[in-house]
């Protein structure tokens, strides 16, 4: 297959006219560039093509209450209220059409590769269903036939708080015991056949510094490095955590995190909303990840993260949808720098290469897919094509196209997606589902459940 792009941008700080990409079992086999007229039986792209997209932090079940939790008073702690509700509702046949209809919605938005932080895998008494695997077989089913790439982030999810007892609806979120969470946890990964699955990977999760305990977390950091796997964690996304941590261990959760050996090159702390500057440190020194959600973290008043601050200590950043309040990675990365202007008052923080890298080659890296990201010769070809005539894009300059782009381009500019050479998005339209059909028949049944 032999796409034209009008313009790409091929990782630098400007896009490139005119360039051919020859795609050869599922990879870029060859990028030509300057090109100015289509190739005989090239594929058209107009507009401006970019590495396809990677949401490093995404909860589908979630996808159920928007607009519900965003409007009126609370903090967070009244959130999780509301988000508890939402999952006691789902079972393995109703979470696979949400989550389809909320990885098709992703898909329209440009989003190729998802890390799925899951932690719903029982009934909601906690009884496992037949299947102990079966939500997660679910999730992954639904990305599968959404067309995108997944890695299931299975989470540990074992205590209500630091030194509590799980609430009735934790319950389903715990396998018990980390040993029965490392069990569960292999016949996944081992019934999935990993290596011949090319959209599917497996990695962990450590819920929380609340969730588990120093030597469960060991357990789940020990499982992650054994197999190669992308280990994340919710770190420091409250006060409260960071309080409450210190007073039972005496350290941050991120300490506390680096000492039972979960910190390193392959960690992503998501939030990371109020880490101090020895956390940064850490982070920084181990070459872990922090994976920012910024709608998600405004929505809930959790503060701003300081990006430019973890940039200095040497930290990459990723970009997730977390609560789907809203499912769109341009509006995250300009809000990475945005919302930053507001807490320093300063311009200028971030480039707008280092945003779109934050959407791109950074989050795939932080969900184990390092070979996607980039637009060169031997990576996924995985792309999202921007249309260049639409009200927020037209008239732009080529030479100023990656700031309009990241400042000014939404989920509804994407025209055309392509995972591993074969299109999923074409013309605006998801080439094998109705999205917005089947997400309004998958939330309805379960808003008018009994």
């Amino acid at each position: 297959m032999k796409l034209w792009c009008e313009y790409a941008w091929l990782g630098g700080e400007e896009v490139t006219a005119g360039v051919v990409l020859e795609i050869e079992d599922e990879r870029i086999a060859a990028v030509d560039s300057g090109v100015t007229s289509p190739p005989d039986g090239a594929v058209q792209l107009p507009g401006y093509t970019l590495p396809g997209l990677a949401n490093a932090h995404s909860h589908a079940f979630q996808r159920l209450f928007r607009g519900r939790t965003e409007v009126g008073a609370g903090t967070f702690w009244t959130w999780r209220e509301q988000m508890y509700e939402a999952a006691a509702a789902v079972d393995p046949d109703s979470y696979l059409a949400l989550a389809r209809a909320t990885f098709g919605e992703m898909a329209l938005a440009g989003i190729t590769a998802v890390g799925e932080f899951h932690y719903l895998h029982h009934a909601p008494d906690g009884t496992p269903y037949e299947d102990p695997n079966a939500m997660g077989a679910a999730v992954i089913a639904a990305a599968r036939e959404a067309g995108i790439r997944i890695t299931l982030l299975d989470t540990c999810y074992l205590h209500g708080g630091i030194g509590e007892e799980l609430n009735e609806t934790q319950r389903r979120f715990s396998d018990g015991t980390v040993e029965r969470w490392v069990e569960r946890v292999d016949a996944l990964a081992d019934g999935l056949n990993v290596g011949s699955a090319p959209v599917v990977r497996v990695g962990a999760a450590i819920h929380s510094v609340r969730a588990l305990a120093p030597a469960e977390m060991a357990t789940v950091a020990e499982w992650a490095r054994a197999r190669a796997r992308p280990l994340h964690a919710h770190v420091s996304e409250q006060p409260a955590e960071n309080e409450a941590c210190q007073a039972a261990y005496g350290r941050t959760p991120t300490e506390l995190l680096a000492e039972v050996g979960a910190v390193g090159d392959s960690f992503t702390a998501v939030h990371g909303t109020h880490l101090t500057d020895a956390d940064r440190a850490l982070l920084g020194d181990a070459g872990s990840r922090v994976c920012l959600c910024p709608t998600t973290e405004r929505d809930l008043a959790d503060g701003i993260g300081p990006a430019s601050t973890l940039r200095a200590s040497g930290i990459d950043l990723a970009l997730g949808s977390d609560s789907q309040a809203v499912i769109d990675l341009f509006e995250e990365a300009r809000a990475m720098e945005l919302d930053e202007r507001l807490a320093t008052l300063k311009r200028g923080n971030q480039s707008a290469a280092q945003l779109l890298r934050a959407a791109t080659a950074d989050g795939h890296a932080a969900i184990g897919w390092g070979e996607g990201g980039v637009i060169e010769p031997g990576r996924l070809a995985d792309l999202v094509n921007l249309d260049g005539g639409g009200v927020r894009l037209a008239g732009i300059r080529p030479d100023s196209a990656l700031g309009s782009i990241a400042f000014a381009a939404t989920a509804a500019d994407v025209t055309n997606v392509v995972v591993g050479g074969e299109f999923v998005v074409r013309d605006g339209e998801h080439v094998r589902l109705d999205v917005a059909a089947e997400l309004g028949r998958a939330i309805g049944d379960l808003l008018e459940a009994p």
